[in-house]
């Protein structure tokens, strides 16, 4: 395993400790936000939802933080792992950006339904948080026990 304090200089370590801070920071302002809404002081915001955008933009940063910390051990090459980080760090944000849109439109798009609006949002949360998210995991996984490719 490399030495840490050459990895604490990886520009791709560092981008995705910027990212995971930056998904903890909106994610602590929208649980402000949430609790609003949740007393009623923001009527049109669903305040639930709000509170699952908080929560998901706070677990978000801890699958990026952790991807950020086996970066030494995936055997991956830098375009592998370029491509990993960035498709982590668009999962996670878009969980947490489609789930504050979600909030204003009182729907949760989980499922199909009859409600159009609701089948944008499972449509956009599947495009934009489902597939990237379940692909970066299974490449994390891979990339973990893989041989290191040149």
């Amino acid at each position: 395993m490399p030495d840490p304090s050459t990895t604490a200089q990886d520009p791709l370590v560092r981008t995705l400790a910027r990212a995971g801070a930056g998904l903890v920071l909106v994610g602590l302002l929208t649980g402000i936000v949430a609790g609003g809404a949740l007393s009623g002081r923001y009527a049109p915001l669903d305040g639930r939802i709000l509170l699952g955008a908080h929560v998901a933009a706070l677990t978000g940063a801890f699958f990026i933080f952790a991807l950020a910390w086996t970066q030494p051990m995936l055997h991956l090459g830098e375009k592998g792992r370029a491509r990993l980080a960035w498709a982590v760090i668009f999962a996670n944000y878009a969980n947490w950006l489609v789930t504050i849109v979600k909030s204003t439109m009182g729907v949760h798009g989980v499922d199909l339904t009859a409600d159009a609006r609701n089948n944008a949002v499972f449509g956009a949360l599947t495009v934009l948080v489902v597939l990237p998210a379940l692909g970066g995991a299974a490449v994390w996984v891979w990339s973990l026990g893989a041989r290191r490719s040149q």
